[in-house]
């Protein structure tokens, strides 16, 4: 049976994003999964929407994309804590399949490095574990 995935996606910083969504995509697509796309406002939005998803009954899993990056105030720490809670409360609460891929950098740099799909490819890797968290829990559930 076909995956059925939500690729969420903070687009707050655009480039960084499109290149995570990129990277994300090719896993999935070479999975077979049926995708969706979602854009949301920013991470702090991410949990949200997933939650909604899932409330829907059309997915088995999530991918979350976004990035953060520190700013002259503790506005980084809110929204990069309060968004990894809200996620990570879907996965242990509700059981969710959800891969990880909001970057938390220092500056837009950082944020490359990573989201590239030629050097870290971090969108890729939040796919992947999204896929093999929907392998895992279908052992447990039957």
């Amino acid at each position: 049976m076909t995956d059925r995935v939500l690729l969420a996606t903070s687009r707050y910083y655009e480039k960084i994003s499109l290149e995570m969504e990129a990277g994300a995509m090719e896993v999935l697509e070479a999975a077979g999964a049926q995708v969706e796309t979602i854009i949301v406002p920013g991470a702090f939005e991410l949990p949200g929407v997933i939650a909604m998803s899932a409330d829907s009954g059309r997915f088995d899993g999530a991918v979350a994309l976004g990035c953060v990056i520190r700013g002259e105030t503790t506005h980084y720490d809110y929204v990069c804590g309060q968004s990894a809670r809200g996620l990570m409360d879907l996965i242990v609460h509700r059981r969710q399949a959800i891969g990880y891929g909001v970057l938390t950098c220092e500056n837009q740099d950082q944020a490359w490095v990573r989201a590239d799909r030629k050097q870290k490819n971090k969108g890729a890797d939040a796919a992947n574990a999204c896929l093999e968290m929907i392998k895992l829990r279908k052992q447990f559930v039957r």
